[in-house]
């Protein structure tokens, strides 16, 4: 059965910047059942919540800054008042340098990770394509998992493949860690502009299909750049998921 598709709203974050409700209607109208929050634009989560019930949306997740034991509670009345139990954060490129750097990285999510589980919640990781070089033979991404036995994992399809590795053998290898998947195309050429999805390089069915629908929850639509119309980018992405049956909306 299609996942739910939802919208990472950083994809959008000049027009949020100017109108992030106005946005969100936007978002709704086009039939995205849910969205992925990057801030709230200087909107509080109650009334974020009423716009969101008022159009029908969900909250698939959002990206906050690491869980610890001095914003745990903040973060988690945030959260719940958005309807959200799922917290995802992510490091750079200087946290996956060696062994020992990706070891400490783990060790990080996995303490996290237990910060949000003791409030209710749930911590996944985001990826870029740092993630994905060889450490001593082994990819970095797999040693700093290892290390953090309680995280779960929001694999950005693209930044695997633009990094090097086969998104869809990651996607299968940790399906049972994968409750959201940031669906991302383009060219997989360094420093060219992200695609519509279904017009970039990357085999989304297989990719998708390499979850295990019993884990998975939702699609999260993102685009870091785009050389165009930024909305028309997310119409056509969300045309492409949802008539080619990789997702269910709304429209």
């Amino acid at each position: 059965m299609a996942k739910p598709i939802s919208l990472q709203l950083y994809t959008v974050r000049d027009a949020c910047a100017k109108d992030f409700f106005g946005v969100i209607r936007e978002v709704a109208k086009i039939g995205y059942k849910g969205v992925e929050f990057a801030g709230l634009h200087g909107k509080s989560p109650a009334d974020a919540a009423n716009l969101l019930k008022d159009l029908g949306l969900k909250v698939s997740s959002s990206h906050v800054s690491l869980p610890t034991s001095e914003n745990i509670n903040q973060l988690a009345d945030q959260e719940k008042t958005l309807g959200n139990e799922l917290l995802v954060a992510g490091f750079g490129p200087d946290d996956f340098k060696t062994v020992d750097d990706c070891k400490r990285s783990g060790e990080r999510f996995q303490q996290a990770s237990e910060v949000a589980q003791g409030a209710g919640l749930k911590l996944a990781c985001h990826n870029h394509w740092w993630e994905f070089h060889q450490v001593d033979g082994r990819l970095a991404y797999d040693i700093m998992l290892e290390e953090a036995p309680s995280l779960q994992a929001e694999v950005d399809v693209y930044w695997v493949a633009y990094g090097g590795a086969d998104p869809v053998k990651v996607v299968n290898q940790y399906k049972s860690r994968i409750p959201v998947l940031h669906i991302k195309d383009g060219p997989l050429e360094q420093n060219k502009p992200h695609l519509p999805v279904g017009s970039g390089k990357l085999d989304m069915p297989a990719i998708v299909g390499a979850a295990d629908p019993n884990v998975l929850k939702w699609l999260i639509v993102e685009l870091d750049s785009y050389d165009g119309d930024m909305m028309s980018a997310v119409r056509e992405s969300y045309r492409y998921l949802t008539s080619s049956g990789l997702a269910s909306g709304n429209a």
